[in-house]
């Protein structure tokens, strides 16, 4: 007699290692938990320790994986390298990388955003990714392969005028994704998640005309709960997606 196929296996992740980047917070610390509960030990980096520390305390009580907490500006060459290292030096490996910080700061207008402001936006978003892929990436390519997950925005293919810079940096995040799936090749696969409006810490800003407006305009009509990422987070991360590389998934409730 044949064992019943059980095809919820393919998204466990026991024995993996994966590293989050913002995932103290929103959707990072929700795709953190959930790779956590299908068992893999996780890297939760922040520029907050506290907060990575006080999540990676509750990974280790509610679900007895390891967890380490690392402070870490992605924005930073030199801090992108010292987390990789940190993450290879304390696991051994790293099996999915999730590239998620990010930040999107108002201006006041466009001709007044200041360099400063514009190297930081393209830094956290797009530099910082870029070299972590690159680096655990290669390590992953060097060992048993692995997932790298690119968390990108609908700002990518519609760009309002108050994020234009943040918009400019998830695009090139798209064409890293694809560049760096024919890079690392077969062995690693490189997709990317195009999120629409979720209910994180940044909704806390919207005004209700901003948040009436997004109602009216999602097919869904509403935007997402941290906790809906999840399913295509343990997608891309598991071998549930053992053929899907240089992929821009959307998962905005039908906006773009």
């Amino acid at each position: 007699m044949t064992e019943p196929i059980d095809p919820t296996r393919q998204f466990r992740l026991d024995g993996k290692v994966a590293l989050v980047t913002g995932g103290s917070r929103g959707l990072g610390r929700e795709m953190v938990l959930a790779f956590a509960h299908c068992g893999a030990d996780v890297v939760i980096a922040s520029r907050k320790h506290e907060a990575c520390a006080a999540l990676a305390e509750r990974v280790e009580r509610e679900t007895g994986r390891r967890a380490l907490a690392v402070g870490c500006h992605v924005g930073r060459w030199a801090e992108c390298d010292v987390l990789a290292e940190r993450a290879l030096d304390h696991f051994g490996r790293v099996d999915v990388l999730v590239n998620n910080a990010g930040l999107s700061p108002r201006y006041p207008s466009i001709v007044e955003l200041s360099e400063d402001l514009y190297d930081k936006v393209m830094g956290v978003n797009l530099k910082g990714a870029f070299r972590l892929a690159a680096v655990l990436g290669t390590a992953m390519f060097e060992g048993d392969g692995g997932s790298i997950i690119n968390v990108g925005s609908i700002a990518a293919e519609s760009p309002s005028p108050n994020e234009i810079p943040y918009a400019a940096a998830k695009s090139g995040l798209h064409s890293v994704t694809k560049g760096l799936a024919r890079t690392f090749a077969p062995k690693v696969r490189v997709n990317c998640i195009m999120p629409g409006a979720f209910m994180t810490d940044i909704s806390k800003a919207w005004t209700p005309q901003m948040l009436a407006a997004l109602e009216r305009l999602t097919p869904l009509g509403r935007a997402g709960r941290p906790d809906e990422i999840v399913g295509t987070a343990l997608y891309l991360a598991s071998s549930a997606s053992s053929f899907t590389t240089g992929s821009i998934l959307k998962v905005d409730g039908g906006a773009a």
